[in-house]
Formats: C-alpha cells, structure tokens, sequence
C-alpha cells in the first residue's frame, strides 16, 4: 500500500522549489499530515533516526499504535507487512523514521507530502557511521558518530543566498554526539548533508554524503 517514492532535494538548485505550499506530482499540500496504524507481526517496531535500516533506533512504537505521519521520502527498502517498498514516514511524536510497509492508512496511494522542508535528519550514504540532525527550535546541528570507522561523522551546511559550505564535526569516536549552535535567521533555510571525512581545517574530503535535507530555522 502507498507505493509512490518520492526523494528530498538533491541539491542547492532545488532549494527554493521546495518551499512550495503544493509537492510536484503529488498535488498534496505541505501542511498535510496523515495518519496510520502501526502493524506488525506483534513486536515493537524500530523508530530509526534516518530513513534507512541501518540507523540508529531512537525508540520503538507498539503493534497497534496510531502515528501522525508528518511527510514520507524514500530510503532502503524494506519487506514489511505490506509488502516491500523504499518509502518511510516521518513522524514528529516519535522523532524518527518508520517504514511504510509497517503502516496501514487504508489508503494504496501516497498519503503525505514529501520530506525535505522543516522536517527530519540524515545518515550518510553506504551505511557509514555519521549521522545528523538539525534542531530548528533553536537552530543547533546535532552530530552523531554510531561506529568506530576511522572517520569523523561531518554536516557541511549551506545557507540562503548558497553561503558556504560550514562544517559541524564530531572527531570524537564512536557512540559520541555534538550538539552545536549555528546562526540562521528565523525563518531562513538550511541546506545540509551528512558525511564522514578526516577531520581537517581546510575544506575536507567529503565521503559517502547523504541526499540534501532543506530546513528552516523556527
């Protein structure tokens, strides 16, 4: 069920278009969230902080439990109750990602707008250990480092006007997280993607980044 896979902004260019009140293809307004059921086989289902299986479980939700789904996106796929798909929910309540195959909305079409404006978080690419998450209440980047890979997990950063790219590191190893404060005005968008590099002060190397997550500061 809800099959359509649709991914975030890809890229600086695409920025702006994203901050439409209508998503491209879908026609479904950006304030439109929905709601489901958790089903499962009877255990918890994993919330994961970025739309992958290979994220970090933040917490988990009961078989049975209604979610708000705040905006869906694509990640890996997953073979759940409904099938196999590469669609994820957001749902805010929870602070994560759920897989959609887990979730009945009554519905076989997308029930949500797509993710990539003022909603979610990241994992870099290839199921490296950098995870990150951008705080819009209070304008704060919060980096993971999940896995002891001989890497610094990394968010490099672009603001409107497409100043930068900034860097927030965390060089600390695994199981570490760093939560820092980066000016944006409010209202104003961030541009992001989470990589691993070796910690540097000149412009790094950038690995394994993620897609471009678009948000704004609230």
């Amino acid at each position: 069920m809800k099959r359509l896979n649709l991914r975030r902004s890809a890229g600086i260019g695409v920025v702006l278009a994203a901050v439409a009140t209508l998503v491209v293809g879908g026609a479904v307004a950006a304030s439109a969230a929905a709601t489901g059921t958790v089903k499962t086989a009877g255990d918890p289902l994993n919330v994961r902080r970025a739309p992958t299986a290979s994220a970090t479980a933040v917490k988990t939700v009961a078989n049975g439990a209604s979610v708000t789904i705040d905006c869906q996106t694509a990640g890996t796929s997953v073979t759940g109750t409904y099938g196999t798909s590469t669609l994820w929910d957001y749902v805010p309540a929870l602070g994560g990602y759920i897989s959609d195959t887990y979730v009945y909305t009554g519905s076989d079409t997308r029930i949500a707008p797509d993710c990539g404006t003022g909603t979610g978080s990241g994992q870099c690419a290839d199921a490296c250990a950098g995870e990150g998450q951008y705080r819009s209440s209070d304008s704060h980047f919060l980096v993971y480092d999940t896995d002891a890979d001989g890497y610094s997990a990394v968010v490099a950063y672009w603001l409107k006007g497409g100043a930068g790219p900034f860097y927030v590191w965390n060089s600390g190893g695994e199981g570490t997280t760093v939560d820092k404060a980066v000016t944006v005005a409010k209202g104003g968008w961030v541009f992001y993607k989470v990589c691993v590099a070796n910690y540097t002060t000149a412009k790094p190397d950038l690995k394994s980044c993620s897609d471009g997550i678009t948000d704004f500061a609230a």
